[in-house]
């Protein structure tokens, strides 16, 4: 979420059907916020749901998770509150530092006339809104965007909670892929837990993890 982004190339599209959103997704680009349309090619990781089963682990997270409950919504997002701009907003800086996620930013994407992000993923645990992720949405994938959470929740697990259940959904829904960002920190490891995931090298997709972890 930093300034130093790994980025290889970069490009704008003007073409926002889902057959090129994704082909651009297969070709290793990610849309990104600063600009509607903005696309760049990173080391994307995604999951090839005919590949995922849920772990041990995964079960493990779900159980200690029950209850949260997932809503998807479409974008602009009409119920949209300045309390969910603040929740982003402190997560991000409390994850990354001042500045990286401003809640301006956040309500123009959830509210602004964008052609890239389309879906509002919405969390609720006991009838209260735990946290969101900007999302993008085709018949074929999802971009599992911008996640955000009140990191001072009384309830764990909140963060892997979420990602879980839009990987179920999207295997659900017969998604063939979930994109989940881009491997480039140490921190980024919790993204590699799941079955059927695969990497972005700058040519290629590939799936043997280990090689990955070597990177950082």
């Amino acid at each position: 979420m930093s300034d130093n982004y790994l980025s290889w190339k970069e490009q704008r599209i003007t073409e926002f059907s889902e057959e090129n959103i994704n082909t651009m997704y297969n070709r290793g680009f990610v849309c990104v916020r600063p600009e509607n349309g903005l696309m760049q090619q990173t080391r994307s990781i995604r999951i090839n749901l005919t590949k995922f089963e849920l772990s041990s682990e995964n079960k493990r997270i779900l159980r200690k998770t029950e209850g949260l409950e997932l809503n998807i919504h479409s974008l602009p997002y009409a119920q949209y509150s300045w309390e969910i701009g603040k929740m982003g907003k402190d997560f991000y800086e409390q994850k990354f530092g001042d500045g990286t996620f401003s809640a301006n930013k956040i309500k123009e994407l959830l509210t602004g006339k964008r052609d890239d992000f389309n879906r509002l993923l919405a969390y609720s645990l006991n009838n209260e809104f735990v946290g969101y992720c900007i999302a993008i949405e085709t018949k074929e994938i999802i971009h599992y965007s911008y996640p955000f959470y009140n990191l001072h929740s009384e309830f764990k697990n909140v963060g892997m909670g979420m990602m879980l259940r839009a990987i179920e959904y999207a295997k659900n829904n017969g998604k063939k892929y979930i994109y989940l960002g881009s491997f480039q920190r140490p921190g980024d490891i919790y993204k590699l837990q799941f079955s059927g995931m695969e990497w972005f090298d700058e040519e290629v997709w590939r799936d043997d993890l280990e090689e990955l972890k070597k990177i950082t």
